[in-house]
């Protein structure tokens, strides 16, 4: 009984997956239309005149560094969210993908975290990272030159289609887990397109 009732799931999964690509939009991170108030957009935090970035069939090439410019307390701790909003009849829509850590610093290179899977495991000065983590004026955070790849596949769950954004803020905390005025906040946009099997 088992052993049909998983092969059932694994046939309907199969079936049920769907593969899609995501198309960014040229201008990647843009100032968040509705972040904190005070916030500051990815190029405001960061220099990124030594950052390569590069769309093409293959997917988003990345390399170089970017320096920080934001500047908060050693002893402040960051929380950061991630938020995945669809554009529906002319408003930006929450959905159900979301993602929190409430202190960041400690779970960048965490390597069972999203943070790390996606975006900080390429990262080739973890250990200087590690001690100033992402908010330190003058840290150069330096690429591994690497690709994302934009397409999902074998997808489990409600279909995606249409216009749809990341919302990445961090927000400092000072050592009374009061909020600092100075938070970053910045979107990814893009449409997502279901590959036709």
């Amino acid at each position: 009984m088992f052993r049909t009732f998983t092969i059932l799931a694994v046939i309907v999964n199969s079936i049920l997956a769907t593969d899609y690509i995501l198309h960014l939009d040229p201008d990647l991170y843009v100032p968040c239309i509705d972040g904190p108030p005070g916030s500051m957009g990815l190029r405001e935090a960061y220099n990124m005149d030594n950052a390569l970035v590069e769309m093409d069939e293959d997917g988003l090439h990345l390399s170089g560094n970017v320096t920080t410019v934001w500047n908060i307390a050693p002893t402040d701790r960051i929380s950061a969210r991630v938020n995945l909003m669809q554009y529906d009849r002319g408003t930006w829509q929450p959905t159900a993908i979301n993602m929190h850590a409430p202190d960041f610093c400690s779970v960048m290179f965490n390597k069972n975290q999203y943070w790390f899977k996606y975006w900080f495991q390429y990262f080739a000065n973890r250990e200087e990272m590690r001690e100033k983590c992402i908010a330190t004026k003058d840290t150069v955070l330096v690429y591994t030159p690497f690709t994302f790849n934009l397409r999902f596949d074998n997808v489990i769950g409600p279909p995606f289609r249409g216009r749809y954004k990341l919302v990445i803020t961090f927000e400092p905390f000072d050592e009374n887990n009061i909020k600092r005025p100075y938070s970053v906040c910045f979107e990814v946009r893009g449409e997502i397109e279901k590959i036709r099997k």
